[in-house]
């Protein structure tokens, strides 16, 4: 038996009940990452873990909707293992509160920030405005495969 591609694991630490299933989240990490072999995991917290982590890692007070943490390159994995891509840890109640001010989905808000946290486990990223319009035109993309409307359209 050869082991999968990917392997997604998620945790929930958060207390809201507004989460979206594990197996939904497997499947948009899995659509960001297509193709990545490795493990991925996702952990959803609250915002003290996800202040605390944003304060240690980025030096940034709050908490904040999406962390991401690539994995480093490991020195000896067996053929078998599958390789840490990285870990996301996504702030419920930031996803939340983002989705009411921006008048979206929360399911489509979800997608977005759970996405966007994995391309940038796959070296996207948005520090020039050239990284930024390529990083958005994928998320655009992998967006409209589930039928989610462009996150960059205001709404109204």
């Amino acid at each position: 038996m050869t082991a999968p591609r990917l392997a997604v694991a998620v945790q929930n630490a958060a207390s809201t009940t507004a989460v979206p299933s594990r197996a939904i989240i497997r499947k948009w990490v899995a659509a960001a990452l297509r193709g990545a072999r490795g493990e991925v995991t996702v952990r959803i917290v609250a915002a003290d873990e996800s202040a605390a982590l944003n304060l240690r890692y980025r030096r940034r007070r709050g908490a904040t909707n999406v962390l991401s943490f690539a994995g480093g390159a490991a020195t000896s994995v067996p053929t078998r293992e599958l390789t840490p891509l990285g870990d996301l840890v996504v702030c419920a109640e930031v996803v939340e509160r983002e989705a009411r001010e921006q008048n979206k989905a929360l399911d489509a808000h979800w997608a977005h920030i759970v996405m966007h946290g994995a391309l940038h486990l796959v070296g996207y990223d948005h520090l020039t405005a050239a990284e930024s319009e390529s990083m958005e035109k994928r998320e655009r993309a992998l967006l409209a495969k589930f039928g989610f409307p462009d996150p960059y359209v205001p709404s109204t």
